[in-house]
Parts: C-alpha cells; structure tokens; sequence
C-alpha cells in the first residue's frame, strides 16, 4: 500500500538500499528474491542483473549468474563491471581463458577497474603464467589503487610460487603495511608468510 504513494525512483532507490542490506548480512536468498521483484517492476537495468548474477555467483548457482551477466552485457554492452563478474563466474568453473577474455574486455572498457587487474593476474598465475601475472599486477600498481595492500599480496605470492622468495616477503610486508587492521587479507598474508618462511626455521 506505501508503495502507490511513493514515486518509482523512491521505490526503486528503497529496494536497492533493502538489497544491499541483505547483501551484506550474506542473505543472496533474501537479496535474490528483492532484486527479482526489482527486476519484474524495471526490466531494462543492466546493474539489476548483474547483481542479481552476483548473489547467484555466491551460491555457486553458475548457470543463473552466467545468464544474468550475459543479459547485463546485452543491455549494456560498456559495463566493465559485468565482463568482470562473468569472468569470475568462468574462472570458478575452471574456464580460465574465458575468463581472461572477460577481464580483458573489462579493462578495456574501464583501465582503472582494480578488481579486474587482480583477477586477472591471479588466473594469470593459476595458468602457470608467471611473468604475465606480474606484469598484470605491476601495471595496476601504476594507476591509482584502493586496493594496493591485495595487488602487493597478490604479487607477492605469484613470486612466492615461482621462487622468487626475497621478492614475495617484500611484496608482503607492504601488503601489511597497506591494508587496515581488519582487512580479511592480512590474514591471508600472515598464512602465505608462515608457509615461505617455516622451512627457514627448521
């Protein structure tokens, strides 16, 4: 009943705002049967469905997510977002030069998307394709980044899994020193860390 006095933008915005909430408590259900209704009410916004691909993707519901992103790009064929997330999904089925193909296409688009220059290097490097990943990871680190302590990490441990120690233990303390207290990936680094150098300690 509230909703017939509201104006399609509010309803809009308020159910965007009730999605993001769900989001984050990790309610993709939830969050998934909103951006359902949204998407029923405003069928031609290519960020809906690439939202509704991205709940998809954390449930592991490839086939829905893959569909979503695909109809993201169909609406909006310049939503570097969209390329990135469908390459994740293919990176998460193993489909990794699919998946590079979509990173590529996403830094085509938007050169400063930092999530697509990680991803990129870290399948980069799944494929044993080590200098690619840190050139990947080198370039990002030239643009203004947000997220300088992963790309840091993320490079250090493509030098750790080629052997590049003294050069991964570097790139690690400067994650550290990067990233807030509470970033997940200090704890990331502390665990690659412990692995390069316990043998040291034998």
């Amino acid at each position: 009943m509230a909703d017939q006095f509201q104006s399609p933008e509010t309803c809009y915005n308020r159910l965007r705002t009730e999605i993001r909430e769900k989001a984050n408590q990790g309610d993709y259900n939830g969050a998934i049967t909103l951006l359902d209704q949204l998407i029923v009410r405003y069928p031609d916004h290519p960020s809906d469905y690439n939202n509704r691909g991205l709940m998809h993707l954390q449930k592991k519901n490839y086939i829905q997510a893959m569909a979503d992103f695909n109809q993201a790009i169909a609406l909006n064929p310049s939503l570097d977002r969209a390329y990135n997330n469908r390459g994740n999904c293919q990176s998460s089925q193993g489909n990794l030069i699919e998946a590079l193909e979509d990173y590529e296409k996403a830094l085509d688009l938007n050169p400063y998307n930092e999530k697509a220059w990680i991803n990129q290097g870290i399948t980069l490097r799944e494929l044993e394709w080590y200098e690619l990943a840190l050139d990947a990871f080198d370039f990002a680190l030239l643009i203004p980044q947000k997220l300088a302590g992963r790309l840091y990490a993320e490079r250090g441990y493509t030098y750790h899994v080629r052997g590049d120690w003294n050069c991964a233990i570097a790139d690690y303390y400067r994650g550290l020193c990067e990233l807030s207290p509470d970033d997940p990936y200090q704890e990331k680094i502390k665990q690659w860390l412990d692995q390069l150098l316990s043998p040291l300690n034998v």
